[in-house]
């Protein structure tokens, strides 16, 4: 089938859906569709503003608005209008200019389409199974078929099968694909499911066993109605077809034909497949089973779980009684395999302890490696032994050193750069690795603040004198050389930082090492009003 620009067009039938003034024109449309379904076709304003205004969902409405809004129902085109011939009774009835009003086919098929999305609740749908055995009596009597016959004969087993066809596909998809939304799957972990579950079972069983059943025959139908008898037939349809006398322009031969063919292909592909992929019919089968087998795993979970409640102790003394009489170790093994079948395996690592070289040995008659294994259950039984606290004194100053020393060498760094108050990169020299990223941190810190400064964590205020120089610098570290702008950069330190710079200077005096670092570093943190 060819697609058309007119296929494409706009829709203005549809406005009054979403238009503004919604209710009112969703009012009128369905009194002239109820009407429609009751024979009665050309109305009068008055008639259907007393219709509308008998549902009571348009208290303020009046007839020159219900008039209003039937002009603009004619302009989108959901209602035709003549002029209404009757005779007047009043002057003002005469000067009064009056029309009646028609629903259209497009808006009919609207109506009807709202209508029936008013009804849906769910996905619906049903397995029919009948409708297998309707399609494959029309094939064969197509088959069959005296050529000799009415061609209205041929019309009414085209409009049988293919409206069997659809509805068999339609509802099965929808019937379906209800069993895998979530209410359905509420609804089968509920105990109410155990009574329905029959039901469901056998529907979908009975449906699946007419499949099989007819599906054979529906393919060797198909595949013994050649090519020319097919279009003998569709001849006599579209001959059928055409000889309905018709108000409107009657559809052209051809494009029935073309229509026939196409709905023929599908049916094909849908039951043998077209050669490029499988027909639909196996996934229908197993879309079927796989619904039962959920279903039956669904009721299998709910036993399960009605079972765990109930006690077994009668049971499991019986067999402990039955294992009791047993004389042979062999026949012990036997008895656990049946009752309980394989166990697990668990993958223990240890040293396989061998005692003898024999291939032929059994594991039975070799020493058990014994190991301890924890209980994974969180119940508690008898008392626990305590395990004591780890003391870990030793470890945290040793890292309490560690990090005092690496603060103290960064503290000692910052003053050596800040000593003079100002610092241009192209003034410096070969520069370590620590450096060269404190320096790059600094100036993308500058550059990204507003006033092109900041105050680090120590307290020393850092500035760009010049942040859009045009001069340039190769900046010396031990790791590479980086090409940048040659910045100046201003410091400003605070009265924390003097602090720590004095205490620094007298521990280098003295050389009391760490302990001297972090007397600094706690009176600089003392500075900064924070804990040491």
């Amino acid at each position: 089938m060819e697609l058309t620009i007119q296929a494409l067009r706009s829709v203005p039938e549809l406005k009054y859906v979403n238009a503004d003034n919604v209710v009112r024109y969703r009012a009128i449309m369905r009194f002239f569709y109820q009407e429609y379904k009751r024979l009665r076709y050309w109305l009068k304003p008055e008639e259907v503003y007393a219709g509308v205004m008998a549902w009571d969902v348009l208290p303020d409405y009046t007839l020159d608005q219900c008039a209003a809004d039937l002009e603009q129902l004619e302009e989108w085109g959901n209602l035709a209008s003549r002029h209404d011939g009757g005779r007047a009774s009043t002057l003002e009835e005469y000067l009064k200019k009056k029309m009646q009003y028609l629903l259209r086919p497009y808006s009919i098929e609207i109506e009807r389409l709202l209508e029936t999305l008013e009804k849906v609740t769910g996905y619906g749908g049903s397995l029919e199974a009948t409708l297998f055995d309707s399609i494959a009596d029309k094939l064969f009597e197509i088959r069959k078929m005296d050529w000799e016959s009415r061609p209205d004969a041929a019309l009414e087993i085209w409009t049988s099968l293919y409206d069997a066809f659809t509805r068999l596909h339609e509802n099965a998809a929808d019937y379906l694909a209800s069993l895998q939304t979530a209410k359905a799957e509420e609804m089968m972990v509920a105990e109410t499911f155990l009574v329905f579950k029959d039901r469901l079972t056998n529907y979908l069983q009975n449906f699946v066993m007419a499949l099989q059943r007819s599906a054979y025959k529906i393919e060797g139908n198909l595949a013994k109605i050649s090519e020319n008898v097919r279009e003998l037939f569709f001849e006599q349809v579209a001959e059928a077809e055409l000889e309905k006398p018709r108000i409107e322009d009657a559809p052209d031969k051809e494009t029935l034909l073309e229509e026939m063919r196409q709905g023929w292909a599908n049916l094909a592909r849908w039951f043998v497949g077209d050669g490029f992929a499988p027909s639909e019919l196996p996934l229908l089968g197993r879309a079927t089973k796989d619904a039962i087998a959920r279903i039956v795993r669904s009721v299998i979970r709910m036993q399960e779980r009605k079972r765990s409640g109930v006690s077994r102790r009668k049971e499991l003394e019986h067999l402990a009684h039955w294992f009791a009489k047993l004389d042979r170790l062999n026949d012990a093994h036997r008895l656990a395999g049946y009752a309980f079948g394989l166990f697990p395996t668990r993958h223990l690592q240890g040293e396989d302890l061998r005692t003898s070289d024999r291939a032929d040995l059994s594991m039975w008659d070799e020493a058990p490696t014994i190991r301890t294994l924890r209980s994974r259950s969180r119940k508690r039984t008898g008392r626990q032994e305590t395990e004591p606290v780890q003391e870990n004194e030793e470890r945290k100053r040793r890292e309490r050193e560690e990090v005092l020393r690496r603060q103290a060498e960064e503290l000692r760094e910052i003053q050596t750069l800040i000593g003079s108050g100002e610092l241009k990169l192209s003034s410096l020299g070969t520069v370590s690795a620590k450096t060269r990223l404190r320096l790059l941190y600094w100036i993308g810190r500058c550059t990204a603040a507003a006033g092109h400064a900041f105050v680090t964590p120590e307290g020393v205020r850092v500035a760009i004198r010049n942040p859009g120089t045009a001069e340039r610098t190769v900046l010396v570290a031990e790791d590479g050389e980086l090409d940048m702008p040659d910045y100046e950069l201003v410091f400003t330190a605070s009265g924390a930082f003097r602090e720590w710079a004095a205490a620094a200077g007298e521990t280098a005096a003295s050389g009391e090492g760490a302990e001297a670092d972090e007397a600094a570093l706690s009176a600089v943190a003392a500075a900064r009003g924070t804990d040491a």
